[in-house]
């Protein structure tokens, strides 16, 4: 293993940030993958999945069982990580401006268009090559203009070279749940058996530019630019909301990690015979179809499912109580499907997202990612 430091840029004389890649296995040996830990950085169940990773990684290599290279991050976001706010961790949003950290990520499709021009050709396993150089390329070309754009910039540059990239995350309340590109919802449907994702949800565009679709998008792109050529989707992506903020269990990080190592596996980055693949628990569904349980109104909020739970169109998910006139506003499901994720607060503010269900029946469009 060899440790990778990066500096990012200073906020204000005498702070330093530092982002730490651990390094596995031999550069061009082989596929690259990238896996990294809690870009929100208070989600930290990913982060004791990446230790779990650490070592397993570590006995991999020893063993000479590593066909590819390994990036593991245990820490995406060292500026989230230092956000403390009158007692509370925030590592969701950038208090300097209020903007998400997964979000606003570079796109390197233009530059990297204007570069393959008249490069590519009928080989699909050739074109690979060039595009990854050109991405690569672009990547590095990058500007910012302030560390959380440096953070991202420096992200999207260890990630641009990978066929494989994980972002570990994870959600208020959950069960395992992925979010992936929707023409790769094959290799999705296997990484959210191997995890037992309970529901997985495809788009082509989410809206904001997250990191995932930074990594995945500008294939998809490419393919439509230069119809001509032979233009594979050259790098799989998936954010993975590993449940809840609460399960943070050893047990459970050593489940994960190695359904991941498996997936590696799967992906031809780690040698061996991959073990059979487990009964999926889902189905993939369009993100446009997952839908969000919105509070109307102020009020204190009384869950009548749970995580995981199967709820029909038309059933009370919660109760919204007004805390002046004592009235109960049922809040009902549009469509069936699975309940994957609600928030750990019971107090809503109007218009707060409190819970969201993996449907097909919904149609929606514009930004489909909460905030």
């Amino acid at each position: 293993m060899q440790t990778q430091t990066l500096t990012l840029q200073p906020a204000t004389p005498g702070v330093e940030h530092r982002l730490t890649v651990l390094r596995f296995g031999t550069p061009g040996t082989g596929p690259k993958a990238l896996i990294q830990a809690a870009l929100h950085a208070d989600e930290v169940p990913a982060m004791l999945v990446a230790q779990q990773l650490r070592r397993r990684l570590l006995q991999l290599e020893a063993e000479g069982a590593l066909r590819g290279q390994v990036l593991l991050l245990p820490y995406a976001n060292p500026l989230g990580l230092t956000q403390q706010l009158l007692g509370q961790h925030q590592g969701r949003f950038d208090l300097r401006d209020g903007v998400n950290f997964n979000r606003n990520h570079a796109d390197l499709t233009a530059a990297a268009a204007a570069a393959l021009v008249g490069q590519l050709q009928g080989d699909a396993e050739a074109n690979e090559h060039t595009i990854r150089d050109a991405l690569c390329t672009a990547a590095k070309a990058l500007v910012a203009q302030n560390p959380a754009q440096d953070l991202k910039n420096k992200l999207v540059q260890l990630a641009a070279d990978c066929s494989t990239v994980l972002d570990l995350h994870c959600d208020s309340q959950a069960v395992m749940h992925l979010y992936a590109l929707t023409p790769q919802a094959h290799i999705a449907h296997e990484l959210g058996a191997l995890l037992g994702a309970q529901a997985i949800l495809l788009a082509t565009e989410s809206g904001d530019s997250p990191f995932d679709e930074a990594c995945t998008r500008p294939w998809l792109l490419l393919q439509q630019k230069f119809p001509e050529a032979a233009v594979p989707l050259g790098c799989f992506c998936a954010t993975v909301e590993l449940r809840g903020e609460a399960d943070t269990d050893h047990r459970l990080a050593a489940q994960d990690a190695e359904a991941l190592i498996e997936f590696l596996r799967r992906r031809g980055v780690i040698t061996g015979t991959p073990a059979p693949l487990p009964a999926p628990l889902c189905q993939p569904t369009p993100l446009a179809g997952s839908e969000p349980v919105v509070a109307p109104q102020a009020g204190v909020v009384v869950f009548h499912h749970a995580p995981g739970d199967r709820v029909e169109a038309g059933a009370v998910v919660a109760d919204l109580v007004d805390v002046d006139s004592g009235e109960v506003t049922p809040l009902r499901a549009a469509s069936a499907g699975v309940l994957y994720a609600r928030v750990a607060t019971r107090w809503a503010a109007p218009g707060a997202r409190l819970a969201k269900i993996a449907g097909t029946a919904l149609q929606r469009t514009g930004k489909l990612l909460g905030s």
